[in-house]
């Protein structure tokens, strides 16, 4: 019997550049994502991360059902996940957006706004039994101070837990949640990313975590996947990857982040990676990190030889020739 709630295999989204055709009659896309494959357990939190435009939200939006594949499948408990096949409730999977302000509608109040996913999914307006049981488990408290105010007059903070509120409104089994503290302030973030971890606990939730943080993914992931260029580049359980880190962009990763102790686990000699990220039009041949890694040889540069996802150790997963 599986132990996974979530299959993902060989996800693609492309986004046409244009409605007209290339030159020679092929049109370009936008490779969002190119061909992604990872597995999230019940009750587990997998966090994604990468560079701002790697493909993480893109990523996100279509195993939530927001947007269609353009190739891939997704299963959720062995069944078709897709938006067409209509064999996942939608309730099952809710999402979490970055942007609290623009998750809100500003002329509906916050009851409106958490009645919204009832009278959607259910056909029926929620009791006050439960939206008060709704803003107590986000911690916003009395219920009856916040219920009828509109998203302007409360802090950011404030607003992410009614973001937040809105997508276990209806007890999800699996939640993405899209840098949910990357537009609050430092002295708010820490207790939205508690608040997140007791939810998870509390109702046994699914997370796919999405972030371009390394230390906020240690703090709260049981598993971490570093995605690059659309697609993913290494997979390990939390500890594994922040021991034993492989892949050389997921080291540069690391060796870049923020250390509350610059003297402490400090990575020898890090130097930043040089270029830019190439175009997700047409991506590199061969690896695609191989024009920003340091220690890229010959194979890298063969353009039949893209790098697969090969298991290295239990459990841990890299895309690279000289990792081998």
């Amino acid at each position: 019997m599986t132990e996974w709630l979530l299959e993902v295999r060989g996800l693609k989204k492309y986004y046409p550049l244009s409605t007209g055709l290339h030159i020679g009659g092929h049109r370009e896309f936008v490779k969002a994502v190119d061909g992604v494959s990872f597995n999230v357990r019940e009750g587990e939190v997998l966090s994604l991360v990468g560079e701002s435009g790697c493909g993480k939200t893109t990523t996100g939006k279509v195993v939530v059902g927001l947007y269609e594949p353009s190739e891939g499948n997704i299963f959720f408990r062995g069944e078709d996940a897709s938006p067409l096949a209509g064999r996942v409730p939608r309730r099952e999977r809710q999402m979490v957006f970055q942007d609290p302000t623009a998750a809100l509608n500003p002329r509906k109040t916050i009851f409106d706004s958490l009645n919204r996913p009832f009278r959607a999914q259910l056909k029926r307006d929620a009791s006050n039994e439960e939206m008060h049981q709704l803003m107590e488990d986000v911690g916003l408290v009395p219920p009856e101070y916040f219920l009828h105010k509109y998203p302007h007059e409360l802090s950011g903070g404030q607003k992410q837990r009614v973001v937040v509120a809105q997508a276990i409104a209806l007890k999800p089994s699996f939640v993405v949640a899209d840098e949910p503290v990357s537009s609050l302030d430092l002295s708010i973030r820490g207790q939205i990313l508690n608040l997140l971890k007791d939810l998870q606990r509390k109702f046994n939730l699914s997370i796919l975590f999405i972030t371009h943080d390394l230390a906020v993914a240690r703090h709260v992931s049981d598993r971490v996947a570093i995605m690059y260029l659309g697609k993913i580049v290494e997979l390990a359980d939390s500890e594994e990857f922040f021991t034993n880190v492989m892949h050389p962009y997921a080291q540069a990763l690391l060796g870049a982040a923020l250390k509350a102790d610059p003297k402490a686990n400090r990575m020898t000699e890090y130097k930043p990676l040089v270029g830019d990220v190439p175009s997700p039009i047409n991506p590199p041949s061969g690896c695609r990190f191989r024009a920003r890694c340091p220690a890229a040889g010959v194979k890298c540069n063969k353009g039949e030889l893209e790098p697969e996802l090969v298991e290295f150790r239990p459990g841990h997963y890299v895309a690279c020739h000289i990792c081998a």
